[in-house]
């Protein structure tokens, strides 16, 4: 892949400190845009990952600010467009983590409460404000973060859980692409089983039933992920607005 591609543009990931979406910042930084790092808790995290993105030689920013908040969620906003310059990428990756650390014992509805504000409600303000901006400036790519077993429903608590919170961001995202057009393009990629801090540690028996599920008979990678939010940041997917983009290694 080019090193070029995004040459110019400025690309803004939310929860990019770790996992899916420190790879998403350093992928679009290797391709040419300049990144603005966010994380949730981390300030270290945070470093490691500005660390890591600037070594590519693009010019990175950063903020460590929890977006459950709406006020913080103002507060970020400002601080990605310092110097006035509009974002040309905009990837929604901030996500709860709920099945690893402490928040993995809490109980059902305390889960859901955390998911809402930042899965759903942080993707959704966030959206349409910088939205708004690109629409503005005629130009720009939204990219939000869902899950493919938003289609056909999982079992158990943490299935109900992403169902709800995910399949709201992937019906927004279809609606976005429809008031943002022609000028902003609004995708998003749903990820199947991709091995990050949970899958490292997950039981035998789902360490199989991901394998097993994937066409392709191996867990997904954020590497995996990474490349084609690339690919929908860029010129080569520039007919191609209001879709989800399953990467699952296709699923049984």
């Amino acid at each position: 892949m080019s090193n070029t591609e995004l040459k110019n543009s400025y690309a803004v990931v939310t929860g990019s400190s770790s996992g899916i979406g420190r790879e998403i910042a350093i992928a679009l930084a290797e391709s040419g845009a300049d990144i603005f790092i966010h994380g949730g808790h981390s300030h270290d995290a945070v470093a490691r990952t500005v660390k890591k993105v600037a070594e590519v030689g693009v010019n990175v920013k950063s903020m460590c600010i929890d977006l459950a908040d709406e006020a913080n969620q103002e507060t970020f906003l400002a601080a990605t467009k310092d110097g006035g310059r509009t974002p040309d990428i905009w990837v929604n990756n901030a996500g709860v983590d709920t099945l690893t650390g402490p928040l993995a014992s809490a109980d059902y509805y305390t889960k859901l409460d955390l998911l809402w504000r930042v899965d759903v409600l942080a993707t959704i303000r966030l959206s349409r404000r910088i939205g708004d901006a690109m629409r503005e400036n005629h130009g720009g790519s939204i990219i939000n973060l869902g899950w493919d077993q938003v289609a056909t429903g999982m079992e158990g608590d943490s299935g109900e859980i992403f169902s709800a919170t995910k399949g709201a961001v992937t019906g927004f995202t279809r609606s976005l692409a429809k008031t943002l057009a022609p000028h902003v393009r609004v995708n998003g990629i749903a990820p199947g089983w991709i091995k990050t801090k949970w899958g490292e540690t997950a039981p035998e028996s789902w360490q199989k039933r991901a394998i097993d599920e994937s066409l392709l008979e191996r867990w997904g990678t954020p590497r995996d992920i990474a490349q084609a939010a690339v690919f929908l940041a860029s010129e080569r997917s520039s007919f191609i607005t209001g879709q989800i983009v399953a990467v699952n290694g296709g699923r049984r």
